[in-house]
């Protein structure tokens, strides 16, 4: 999990999230999801967007290498939770140099590029090395990726991305987000792969949780 005070060795993790990728299935279940140490419950819960259904949010940084690992099982995962439950995604900022990023998230999420671009983004930053932590280095990406330039720079530096910006940062701080990836489910529990040893067993205690909150 790469947090506020971890920058410094947030590639050292990395042989450690690529083991828990391959963690045998079933291996955070062979007992039910223990309170206070493979998820937590909110002290004060989170008022969540999507009335009568449950909702997971993801708190993520394009460039934290354990959520890049993550990504790849969570897409999948994402793809057949049942209809009643509804993924949401939260760019973090723990310093200023990280709200380029989430500018980058909120613009792609305006340009309806989401879907098509998300993945591309950490491929850019952990495979082609490509830091996009500033906003020509993003701009000149978005550019190569076949968007019109105007066009992104505009949706980037608009209010609408600003105030998505900032509400991004609130609520990572009303969720005592510190560090990432995190899972929180319908504004009352975290969980996450530091929290259950791999990036299955987050999944495996989020749908543990998902179920909770369906009943």
């Amino acid at each position: 999990m790469i947090g506020r005070y971890a920058f410094r060795h947030m590639f050292a993790g990395l042989a450690l999230a690529a083991g828990f990728v391959a963690a045998l299935p079933g291996t955070a279940q062979a007992q039910q999801p223990r309170e206070g140490t493979e998820y937590i419950r909110l002290q004060q819960p989170q008022a969540t967007d999507s009335p009568g259904k449950v909702e997971v949010t993801e708190f993520f940084w394009y460039s934290c290498p354990h959520c890049n690992a993550l990504e790849p099982s969570l897409e999948a995962w994402i793809k057949k939770l049942p209809p009643d439950v509804v993924v949401r995604r939260v760019p973090v900022r723990f310093n200023a140099g990280m709200e380029p990023q989430q500018r980058l998230y909120y613009t792609l999420e305006a340009l309806g590029k989401v879907d098509q671009l998300h993945r591309m983004v950490f491929t850019a930053i952990h495979e082609q090395r490509q830091p996009l932590n500033t906003a020509n280095r993003i701009f000149d990406w978005a550019e190569k990726q076949g968007l019109n330039r105007a066009q992104f720079t505009a949706a980037y530096n608009s209010f609408g991305v600003q105030s998505k910006v900032q509400r991004a940062t609130k609520l990572a701080e009303a969720y005592k987000i510190d560090g990432v990836p995190t899972l929180a489910i319908n504004g009352r529990y975290l969980t996450s792969p530091s929290l259950t040893g791999s990036n299955l067993g987050a999944l495996q205690v989020a749908d543990f949780l998902i179920g909770k909150e369906r009943k």
